[in-house]
């Protein structure tokens, strides 16, 4: 499964997560790859042009968009494609660098988890003040 993180995410967190993510799918035999959206479809790519893509790879994304969510075309494309979705719910004033980390990181084994046993399409949402992920509709 290659997990996506956005482009409104630092690029850096997706070479990171998947260093670290290597010893687990040794361990676990497992083959999780992390990688950038805007390392893998260009930077500025509309999203419209990315889902699909990234559905047809068999993917899954952490972003902090939530309009793909509520935006009709962006969802229905979503389902139509069978694309996974991790919505990382920010402060209005954002969050610092290592926050954001210690965040993702935090939740890695619970999105591993809906990973390994969800058929996508899914949608789930995180904050940093949640203690799990929530489903959404």
């Amino acid at each position: 499964m290659i997990i996506l993180i956005d482009e409104n995410l630092p690029p850096q967190l997706a070479d990171g997560l998947n260093i670290l993510q290597h010893q687990l799918n040794v361990r676990n035999q497992t083959n999780h790859e992390v990688k950038s959206i805007k390392n893998e479809f260009g930077e500025g790519c509309k999203d419209e042009d990315w889902i699909p893509e990234a559905g047809k790879r068999n993917s899954v994304v952490i972003t902090r968009d939530f309009r793909i969510q509520r935006i009709r075309h962006q969802r229905d494309l979503c389902v139509q494609y069978g694309l996974g979705l991790f919505f990382f719910n920010v402060p209005k004033g954002g969050l610092p660098y290592w926050q954001i980390v210690v965040n993702l990181i935090t939740r890695w084994e619970d999105i591993l988890k809906i990973i390994d046993e969800e058929k996508p399409p899914f949608a789930y949402r995180f904050s940093v003040k949640s203690k799990k992920l929530e489903l959404l509709d």
